[in-house]
């Protein structure tokens, strides 16, 4: 079953206290879908500029990416340059360059409207609709945001989570969005918005999942170096968002499982610059990955 992403592809300029990569391939959609194909093939809903490298859509197409949804415009590519501190949790956007994205409509091709399980990247909640009112029969939708969106488009943004079943959003995100400063709050506030499942991604401590009747907790997998985390988001909800199509198992167990696998991706991801590891790891070292990490967290013994 494939995988419906729509959201941004990007080059990214990055600094952290490990080296730099200028112009490297970014953009939500594009870690998303390397992530998700693992798992399934992914069709892809983005735009770029006459700068965008065709060595990155051979890349996609490669890895069982549906490039057909891509569109190149007049211009440059969406460009964003980043600095992390010492701290690696923390980051400054030194320049954000919207180019061929702004006044970008998301326009899916037919074959791509019976998709079954669609990720809203975190895009303006207007585009977001609009894909919404393209897509047919949608059985599972899984949505993005950021701090932005709250902000400056709430009532859209509203509009939204009343159409979805899950939101991914990190715990400063929930905070804004709910108004409520311990994160449980936020969460039980934001499913009243009325999403049914709310993930909540914590960087370095992993990942809050809460739903009327049911709480999960799990750790990030615990790693020596954070290179680069840049993406690392969106690498976790394609790896959730991937293994749910490849299992069809949406019950609790299926999304606590799929949780496991998001965050195994995740910490890929981090281990080099950009979609470096996206691009060298293999389904095998990701369910290595995913079964010591079971062990990790395993108490029952």
């Amino acid at each position: 079953m494939s995988v419906l992403v729509v959201g941004t592809v990007a080059f990214d300029s990055i600094e952290t206290p490990f080296g730099s990569a200028e112009r490297i391939l970014g953009g939500s959609a594009s870690y998303f879908a390397l992530a998700a194909s693992f798992f399934t093939p992914v069709r892809i809903v983005g735009v770029i500029g006459e700068d965008f490298p065709d060595d990155h859509l051979e890349l996609f197409k490669r890895r069982n990416i549906d490039i057909e949804g891509i569109k190149r415009e007049k211009g440059e590519t969406f460009h964003w340059r980043g600095r992390y501190h010492e701290d690696i949790n923390l980051r400054d956007t030194l320049e954000l360059h919207l180019n061929v994205l702004s006044g970008f409509v998301p326009r899916l091709p037919e074959r791509y409207r019976d998709a079954e399980y669609v990720f809203l990247g975190n895009i303006d909640p207007v585009m977001q609709l609009e894909v919404l009112n393209q897509i047919h029969h949608m059985k599972l939708v899984v949505c993005d945001t950021m701090d932005h969106w709250i902000r400056e488009s709430a009532a859209n943004l509203q509009k939204v989570l009343k159409r979805i079943e899950m939101l991914v959003i990190n715990d400063s995100e929930a905070r804004l969005l709910s108004g409520q400063s311990n994160v449980v709050r936020a969460a039980r506030a934001i499913l009243k918005m009325g999403p049914k499942v709310v993930l909540i991604k914590r960087g370095e401590y992993g990942v809050l999942q809460f739903s009327d009747s049911q709480v999960f907790a799990t750790p990030a997998y615990p790693l020596e170096e954070v290179f680069d985390p840049t993406g690392a988001g969106d690498s976790f909800a394609g790896g959730f968002l991937g293994q749910l199509a490849r299992s069809g198992d949406a019950s609790q167990r299926g999304i606590r499982r799929a949780i496991v696998y998001g965050s195994v991706v995740a910490s890929f991801t981090v281990e080099d610059f950009g979609v470096k590891r996206l691009t060298t790891a293999s389904l095998p070292d990701i369910e290595e990955r995913f079964e010591r990490f079971v062990e990790l967290t395993d108490f029952h013994t």
